[in-house]
């Protein structure tokens, strides 16, 4: 049996869905401009909160059973789900911080990965600014994929195969135990989206569909653990990893990116894709 016909939205429903985007992207934006050495997490979490509440929105991540932050903020070898703390961030540190917003009952998703600013040695930044160089460009690969698939298994089958076009020798690992997802009145919904090739096809990809594509990419093996706080999802053998998402709404007229200002027109160029506003 397939999808139940609610996963596919009515225009009216994409249209509630922009400003909780958009109020997602101006808060990541807006932690984006603090990130500097000596800074906490738990003030880039502060900063997040005083954005989404000044617009009238309520932190989703909150609504989230046992957890009382508006971001996961994750460090070097944290790849998702990273607790703010009081631990000070260091130059050349990967963090990849992730939040969200719900609006008027719609919600919002999407991540950012960054290298801290500061005198690190190029040995120790080289390797983690192309980790996530190479994850943000799987993740427009996989929007570009989206705009022109039939089914979501081709959206994943896209992300896999630009990883492995642009990864150093060797490879990267993307994680299996943590994939993308559905959204709208809540933040996690059905459809699952894999950020790898696989057997299945997926839902049907047509106009009404919201989803947040989010790969997680790690510089070694994909193998992670929970760490002790029920949370923090870190690699096992130590290495980097790198977390990128975006809100993504399939409409009459094409595909639009909630979570990013220009709909994703400049990140969407480079792969011929023009988004369409939503009517």
């Amino acid at each position: 049996m397939g999808l139940r016909s609610s996963v596919y939205k009515k225009p009216a429903h994409l249209r509630s869905m922009i400003e909780p985007g958009l109020i997602t992207a101006d808060a990541l934006a807006a932690v984006r401009r603090i990130v500097e050495p000596g800074v906490t997490t738990l003030q880039l979490d502060a900063e997040a909160a005083r954005v989404i509440g000044r617009r009238g929105a309520e932190s989703n991540f909150q609504l989230v059973r046992g957890y009382r932050h508006t971001i996961c903020a994750s460090v070097n070898e944290q790849v998702v789900h990273g607790i703010p703390s009081d631990r000070p961030l260091r130059a050349g540190d990967i963090l990849s911080i992730d939040a969200g917003a719900q609006y008027k009952g719609w919600n919002g998703d999407s991540a950012f990965t960054i290298i801290v600013p500061g005198d690190a040695p190029d040995s120790l930044t080289a390797p983690r600014r192309r980790l996530s160089d190479v994850t943000e460009g799987s993740l427009w690969a996989g929007i570009a994929a989206l705009s022109r698939a039939s089914h979501l298994g081709e959206v994943g089958a896209a992300i896999e195969a630009y990883i492995d076009e642009h990864a150093p020798e060797g490879g990267y690992g993307i994680l299996r135990d943590y994939v993308g997802h559905g959204i709208g009145r809540k933040m996690h919904e059905s459809p699952s989206i894999f950020n790898y090739a696989t057997t299945e096809r997926g839902a049907e990809v047509r106009p009404g569909l919201a989803v947040a594509i989010e790969p997680m990419v790690v510089i070694g093996d994909q193998a992670t653990e929970v760490e002790d706080d029920g949370w923090t999802v870190s690699t096992m053998d130590g290495t980097d990893g790198s977390h990128w998402e975006h809100s993504v709404a399939v409409h009459d007229g094409g595909i639009w990116v909630l979570t990013a200002h220009d709909g994703g027109a400049e990140k969407l160029a480079p792969f011929g894709v023009v988004p369409k506003e939503i009517d």
